[in-house]
């Protein structure tokens, strides 16, 4: 797709409805793997398409118009894990005292590990979440960035040894 996504009038809604088309199942799949959720995937992948529609003018085409898709989604999935952490401990009153101990370790070593994921530089920050929260092969990693596969498990190790060595110096 090209700039002519920008133009105004009907034409424009015609040719977000093909890109609709062609990239739901795609987008769709990559929250799926983000939430494990079929409802949260189904909710959040509307939301990527109506702000892909609102922010078309901002597409540059400087990458996939489906790397751009996933990387909304992304941000968006996101967000609304957040707002749901936030929420959480209303919702969670009826989990025994023992799994509470153990949720409370995960979430500190995870926590730990979003804080040196967010001091990442691109495209360290993104392999590395795709790679293990998306769970994304090296191969599905290659063909959102258009690089080779050998370049994914590169840039992902990378990530992993920075983020390791940003852990080491907490301590």
């Amino acid at each position: 797709m090209n700039h002519s996504l920008i133009e105004q009038g009907g034409e424009n809604l015609a040719d977000f409805e093909r890109i609709y088309q062609q990239y739901f199942q795609e987008v769709y799949l990559f929250v799926l793997s983000l939430s494990r959720n079929e409802a949260v995937a189904e909710e959040i992948t509307q939301e990527t398409f109506f702000k892909a529609l609102k922010s078309i003018d901002t597409f540059r085409g400087n990458s996939k118009i489906s790397v751009w898709l996933c990387q909304i989604a992304k941000n968006t999935y996101f967000s609304h894990y957040e707002k749901q952490k936030r929420h959480e401990p209303l919702q969670s009153q009826s989990v025994t005292q023992p799994r509470f101990e153990e949720a409370l370790l995960d979430q500190d070593d995870s926590f730990r590990i979003h804080q040196a994921l967010h001091q990442l530089q691109e495209p360290y920050k993104e392999v590395f979440t795709l790679r293990v929260f998306g769970e994304l092969s090296f191969a599905q990693i290659s063909q959102l960035f258009e690089k080779t596969e050998s370049w994914s498990r590169v840039t992902f190790y990378r990530a992993k040894q920075k983020i390791q060595s940003l852990l080491e110096e907490e301590f």
